[in-house]
């Protein structure tokens, strides 16, 4: 087990490729929530050869078809303090994957990511433009989540410096870093060694922490 943590936290940090989107956007008032009904509702994602993002039978869907690579869609909103709600879904693909939410988007080189993984395992790091910063850990296993093509209810509530995070109703970790205040939420899939992980989102929902 300690060979496969060490393992995916070299990968993160030397992550070959990124699809880069767009993020920011105007501050949104609360509640706020999509069900991804309507292709317009104003998520920025794009696709290039590497990976494929974008609405898809109701869901935000990510395939990731190159190995060390992670993929996202943006929202355009902004949040400061917040409780963020979003189901994703394993479709196909190797366990050995990451996928989950980004959240106080800066840019797309200065967030916070809560990652869980097919096998089990979470994380929260922090990027800051130039490395990966664990943040409470590195990958750590944990029941709470469902292995596999299974659906994970994933949770985030900011509230300060305050970050909690939640994996079917479990709290898994909760870290302090002031670093970013507010900004965007993101939905991410991403590979290590392996390509075609496939993840779809469903009913994020953001209200007051």
């Amino acid at each position: 087990m300690l060979a496969v943590n060490r393992a995916r936290f070299v990968v993160a940090v030397a992550t070959l490729g990124v699809l880069l989107v767009g993020c920011g956007g105007k501050r949104e008032a609360l509640p706020w929530s999509d069900d991804f009904s309507d292709p317009a509702s104003g998520w920025k994602a794009e696709s290039d050869a590497s990976a494929e993002v974008g609405y898809r039978d109701g869901t935000m869907h990510v395939l990731i078809k190159a190995p060390n690579c992670l993929a996202w869609a943006s929202a355009g909103r902004e949040f400061s303090d917040f409780h963020l709600t979003v189901e994703a879904t394993q479709v196909a693909g190797p366990d050995d994957n990451e996928y989950g939410v980004m959240v106080r988007m800066q840019d797309t080189e200065h967030f916070y990511r809560f990652s869980i993984s097919g096998d089990g395992y979470y994380l929260v790091n922090k990027y800051n433009g130039e490395e990966w910063r664990p943040l409470g850990g590195d990958w750590t296993p944990t029941e709470a989540v469902h292995p596999g093509a299974a659906t994970n209810r994933l949770e985030v509530v900011c509230q300060g410096t305050t970050m909690t995070f939640l994996v079917n109703g479990v709290q898994v970790v909760q870290v302090e870093d002031g670093s970013y205040r507010r900004g965007d939420v993101g939905l991410y899939a991403g590979s290590f060694f392996e390509a075609g992980v496939e993840v779809q989102f469903d009913n994020v929902s953001v209200t007051e922490p």
